[in-house]
């Protein structure tokens, strides 16, 4: 490995060169701003890259000929710039991410990580983001690091050799941390009814988000639970610190908590740092579906934009306006129903901040599906719980309707009337 400045570095990048990003809360920003000053350089340029946090300087129209942004999950940051036309999405399973990095047409010629300090033993750290990244490096022709002092020492999969960085670049700048939003009674309505559904000694899986964090919140009082996610937040670190998750009865990992990202407050980094109770992990570990089914009680809960009378779950646009990404929920979902007395969960509010309903009667044109009705078993809003699974279309159409908001219910029925003869 060789210390050179960020300048020396970008010298590095050539046109035509396809360049992987480290994403979420290690998101290399002194790195990206290289990226923004050398593109006007270059052309042809690919970035690929999962959900990213902070500004996007190379989203620029005087690099609009120069660098092209791939994301396979679209963050708020990247939303417009995907919408119209200035970047792109792949939509792609979470777990699948390494082997689309393998292929030949996709593989990375360099990647851009944001790693700590060498250890005493020449080992740095990817920190709290792991996804890809592994894969990324095994197949990129250059590796370039920002050697950052604020990136927690995370153990699991994350600890790297010097050898698999060919240049660095010094940089001390704080983790891009994210703020959970306080507790409100609807979303405690909804914690609250998916806690009801989690027995003690159940693995977990929670996605982002406010409803993630209000299931956490309601499970205070459990005893025993392990978590086995492809992400983690303060919730999974305050129940950490009461001594609810414990690991004990998992059947991987027995002890740990297993996730391959971990995003929120400088505490939870702090939690994470040289934690021997966290494995940060490849997604294509966390999110295999063969290594999710092995624990007994398995648990997924994800969140949804809308889910359709026969089941069919939204949640990665509203129509065709991209919104984010397919993401780790399918994995989970299929791992946690193949589980001994596993239960996949979807939880949504039964409407939206302006109040259009959340249970439609079919998904919106243009939308994607993100998860298929075969799959889903609960669905939960404020209202209660719809259990789907084995259940006919028309039987699922009358659970979804008693969780709908009281006032869309009667046009619901009246929808459902047309679409399935039996109703």
């Amino acid at each position: 490995m060789q210390y050179v400045s960020l300048e020396e570095a970008m010298q590095k990048i050539q046109s035509g060169h396809r360049i992987y990003l480290q994403g979420m809360s290690s998101t290399p920003h002194h790195l990206m701003d290289g990226i923004a000053v050398r593109g006007r350089e270059l052309e042809n340029i690919n970035l690929y890259h999962l959900h990213l946090e902070g500004p996007t300087p190379w989203i620029h129209p005087d690099l609009a000929k120069r660098v092209h942004d791939i994301s396979l999950f679209v963050g708020a940051n990247l939303r417009d710039a995907v919408n119209d036309g200035r970047a792109s999405y792949v939509p792609l399973f979470l777990s699948e991410v390494p082997w689309f990095l393998t292929q030949p047409q996709f593989r990375p010629h360099v990647v851009l990580l944001n790693v700590s300090p060498p250890d005493r033993h020449g080992y740095v750290s990817l920190g709290p983001t792991l996804e890809a990244t592994l894969a990324a490096i095994s197949q990129a022709d250059l590796v370039i690091a920002q050697i950052n002092q604020h990136v927690p020492r995370a153990l699991g999969d994350a600890l790297i050799p010097l050898s698999s960085i060919d240049f660095a670049v010094k940089w001390d700048e704080p983790l891009s941390a994210t703020t959970s939003k306080p507790a409100d009674p609807l979303t405690d309505k909804i914690g609250n009814h998916a806690a009801n559904l989690i027995p003690d000694r159940a693995t977990l899986q929670l996605g982002i988000g406010q409803i993630p964090d209000a299931v956490l919140r309601q499970l205070r009082d459990h005893k025993d639970l392990g978590v086995h996610s492809e992400m983690i937040s303060d919730g999974v670190r305050m129940l950490s610190e009461r001594g609810v998750i414990t690991g004990a009865y998992k059947e991987t990992d027995p002890g740990k908590i297993v996730a391959t990202f971990a995003m929120g407050s400088q505490d939870l980094f702090k939690f994470i740092d040289d934690n021997p109770e966290v494995s940060i992990r490849s997604v294509d570990y966390t999110n295999n579906t063969s290594v999710i089914r092995r624990n007994p009680r398995m648990i997924s809960v994800n969140s949804a934009i809308e889910v359709d009378l026969t089941g069919q779950v939204v949640a990665e646009s509203i129509g065709a306006h991209i919104m984010s990404g397919v993401g780790g929920q399918m994995d989970f979902v299929r791992g946690a129903s193949l589980a001994q007395e596993g239960k996949s969960i979807i939880a949504l509010p039964s409407r939206t901040a302006k109040g259009v309903s959340r249970i439609v009667p079919t998904v919106h044109s243009g939308a994607g599906v993100t998860t298929t009705r075969n799959h889903v078993q609960y669905v939960i809003t404020e209202y209660g719980i719809a259990e789907l699974h084995g259940k006919t279309l028309e039987e699922r159409a009358r659970q979804l309707i008693q969780v709908a908001h009281p006032e869309d219910r009667e046009a619901l029925m009246q929808e459902a009337k047309k679409l399935f003869p039996a109703f």
